[in-house]
């Protein structure tokens, strides 16, 4: 027996149900507990549909194992049948579906000039140097991009190390590295070379591929495979 009775979703005022705020505030507004108790609709006799919202979570550890759950694994948990544990699965594919058409619309990169094109309106307009990686599948669409380090380019500074375990922890096929220069003129300094061929080598050892190192002036760009640098 508990000295505390579980509250039940009709004991919390009616603004602060999930259902009520997520029509009220957005549907970013609520916990992913809050979200997975609107999917579940109801709890049982013992507990409101929030705990046994959070007990999912539990169950899971993270969010993100869900997207890997059977309908065995998410039935095992008690309180769940056939019908909450479809619900729950039918919005993992769902939600599966729009990743995928994400990845579909993706930026491909064909050609220094695509790289370039994607990259320039940001960059250009920088007062400081940005080393600056995208990381491509296989496919040659952007994965994601991500600023390495923000300052004057050498080659103590650009770590293989560091760009390459983010690419493998991305998945990445392979990459293509930028930076820009402030002054406007893209012409590449020795530095420059020197990193790309650091890069470069390190890719080949570990199977990922660089692709490119392009350099971004005032509306102007430089590709270093282009220049012969690697």
């Amino acid at each position: 027996m508990t000295l505390f009775p579980e509250l039940k979703i009709r004991d919390v005022h009616e603004a602060d149900r999930p259902r009520e705020r997520l029509i009220r505030q957005g549907s970013q507004s609520l916990s992913n507990q809050e979200l997975l108790a609107i999917l579940l609709r109801t709890g049982t006799k013992e507990e409101s549909v929030l705990a046994l919202s959070n007990r999912v979570l539990i169950n899971f550890e993270k969010l993100h194992a869900l997207k890997h759950a059977t309908l065995e694994e998410i039935t095992s948990i008690k309180g769940i049948g056939d019908a909450k544990a479809a619900q729950l699965l039918a919005a993992i594919e769902l939600g599966r579906r729009l990743a995928q058409k994400e990845i579909d619309s993706r930026y491909t990169i064909r050609s220094p000039e695509d790289a370039a094109t994607f990259l320039m309106p940001e960059m250009s307009a920088l007062n400081q140097e940005h080393f600056v990686v995208l990381f491509l599948n296989v496919k040659n669409q952007v994965l994601h991009k991500q600023t390495i380090f923000i300052g004057s380019l050498n080659a103590s500074i650009v770590h293989p190390r560091e760009i390459y375990r983010e690419a493998v922890k991305r998945s990445a096929a392979s990459i293509i590295c930028a930076h820009n220069h402030p002054s406007g003129n893209a012409t590449p300094s020795p530095e420059d070379i020197e990193v790309t061929e650091r890069l470069h080598e390190a890719g080949l050892i570990i199977g990922i591929e660089l692709l490119d190192h392009v350099i971004i002036g005032d509306h102007q760009y430089i590709s270093m495979k282009e220049k012969g640098y690697m």
